[in-house]
């Protein structure tokens, strides 16, 4: 089997709101194959500059398009494939969009591994730790304390156990972030609650904020800080007995080392569109577990990405929980594949279909596709 091409289809919802919801677009990848099979994957990231790194022609040895790197290659030979995409493009995808570019495609070539052999990719990983998974859902904070709350309630009645809730209106001053926090859990009773600042505050003011939130009891306090400052993330794990997470920013596992070496942080997050795809994932998963690490999924794009997360999360001892987008008003993520995970009683089972279990509706990629 050899692969003959590859797509970089970019979706993009009528209406685009300036929030941090990233399920308004999408941007889907297929890898191609001489057998008929076809690969999916999503890249969760700026998409034009990542359909640009797919698509783009070559420039010289260190500065390929990935398309041209991958096309001729067998698909089973996932390890070899991303170094030389790795390689191939160095000056570009060491980090960011680059290396997010790989990501995508490395999730279709497991998928249509999975395909070919008639097997989920979560056997083929070796996994089968769980047949299903405890999820949070996740939401934006509501534009106000008392909306939040409204909101909690409602996750709660569709038998969630836990709920997050980040971004927008966090950060405006202490009085806010605390109602925020405290009608949150007035809504969700004894649910756990996550609580996802959105890169607000300095390291100071997260030691404060965290120590406001004590009464409330959160699971944990997600990315209060920029992703680079390594020795804020130390200062608050060492100075606050509530876990911190982060990890979405981080793209290959040596910045995750750093993120857990100098960080210090207590939640590995792992999105598998920007991380690297599976073949760098589970080496992450490996990284974190020699540490005593839990790993938990990122992500709020499409069911791909989640199905991804859910082959990834059952091939890992060390998987706490599953990141399950609630965003109530988003409409793409529920129309682009054929089917819809879903959350029951709090729990999600993992796909047994071949590859990832979920396959596009071409209605709808023909319906939301730009250019």
């Amino acid at each position: 089997m050899k692969i003959t091409d590859v797509e970089a289809i970019y979706l993009r919802q009528p209406e685009v709101k300036q929030q941090c919801d990233s399920g308004q677009d999408a941007l889907i990848i297929k890898v191609h194959t001489d057998a008929g099979i076809t690969g999916i994957g999503e890249v969760d990231s700026n998409p034009m500059a990542v359909k640009g790194a797919i698509e783009g022609p070559f420039s010289h040895t260190t500065a390929a398009g990935l398309r041209e790197l991958v096309i001729g290659e067998d698909p089973f030979e996932t390890e070899k494939l991303w170094h030389k995409m790795y390689r191939g493009n160095i000056y570009g995808g060491r980090r960011g969009a680059g290396l997010h570019a790989i990501s995508g495609i490395d999730i279709a070539l497991w998928d249509i591994k999975g395909k070919a052999l008639g097997m989920p990719v979560w056997k083929l990983l070796g996994g089968g730790f769980r047949d299903s998974i405890r999820a949070y859902a996740s939401s934006l904070w509501g534009p106000t304390p008392a909306a939040t709350h409204d909101l909690a309630r409602r996750y709660v009645d569709k038998g969630f156990t836990a709920v997050k809730f980040g971004w927008d209106p966090m950060g405006q001053d202490e009085a806010t972030d605390v109602a925020l926090v405290r009608e949150a859990r007035r809504g969700l009773g004894v649910a756990d609650l996550l609580v996802d600042a959105g890169l607000v505050w300095d390291a100071k003011t997260a030691i404060r904020r965290a120590r406001a939130f004590e009464e409330h009891n959160i699971f944990w306090l997600e990315e209060p800080l920029l992703p680079d400052d390594y020795s804020g993330y130390r200062k608050l794990a060492e100075a606050v007995d509530v876990r911190i997470a982060a990890g979405e920013e981080e793209s290959e596992r040596k910045s995750f080392i750093h993120l857990m070496d100098e960080g210090k942080v207590d939640v590995v997050q792992v999105d598998l569109t920007r991380c690297g795809g599976f073949t760098e994932a589970m080496k992450i998963a490996s990284l974190a577990q020699d540490r005593g690490l839990p790993v938990a999924n990122h992500g709020f794009t499409t069911y791909v990405n989640v199905a991804a997360a859910l082959h990834f999360l059952a091939s890992i001892q060390n998987a706490l929980i599953l990141e399950f987008v609630a965003e109530e008003e988003t409409t793409l993520r529920d129309e682009i594949t054929r089917e819809r995970i879903e959350a029951v009683d709090g729990f999600v089972k993992i796909p047994t279909a071949p590859g990832l279990g979920v396959e596009l509706n071409e209605e709808s990629i023909a319906k939301y596709r730009v250019g």
